[in-house]
């Protein structure tokens, strides 16, 4: 294998990717992407609390929300939007902060919404991640989150 195979192959096993279909047409699931008081009802793993959310959702925005565990323990993310196009597609960087609040590493997300009828196939990405171990963390993480997106849309389906 080549030197630059070999970095394609690191590469993709060290990116993320899920696709989910939503009983809900995409503008409704881009509104769950872009309105703190909808990202606080499904953006954190089972368990979690989102305690903080704000930022300003356009190209350069920059965004930050902290989120409890059940331990109690505090964890903050930060970022800044690259693309925000609604309802087809929001670009943004990911860093987890340190217990000072500065960012460590920065992977890129990339949500797309595409509409299946009156429901929306969601496919999202996020990479580079520094190893395996982080990537399936968060797999795990954006899984649970999902889950509970998925629990929470049919019921403001019916109100849009």
């Amino acid at each position: 294998m080549t030197e630059q195979n070999s970095s394609l192959t690191q590469s993709l096993e060290l990116g993320l990717s899920i696709n989910r279909i939503f009983d809900a047409p995409p503008i409704l699931v881009f509104k769950m992407w872009t309105q703190p008081e909808h990202l606080k009802q499904w953006g954190c793993p089972a368990g979690f609390k989102i305690i903080f959310s704000a930022g300003e959702v356009c190209p350069g925005g920059l965004w930050r929300m902290c989120m409890r565990s059940p331990e109690g323990k505090d964890h903050c993310v930060q970022g800044v939007y690259r693309a925000v196009v609604a309802p087809e597609r929001i670009i943004f960087t990911h860093a987890w902060e340190d217990s000072e609040g500065k960012p460590g590493h920065e992977t890129l997300v990339t949500v797309s919404f595409a509409a299946l009828g009156v429901k929306t196939e969601q496919s999202f990405h996020q990479a580079v991640f520094q190893s395996i171990e982080d990537r399936d963390s968060h797999e795990e993480g954006w899984n649970e989150c999902f889950d509970k997106l998925a629990t929470y849309l049919p019921g403001l389906a019916m109100h849009e």
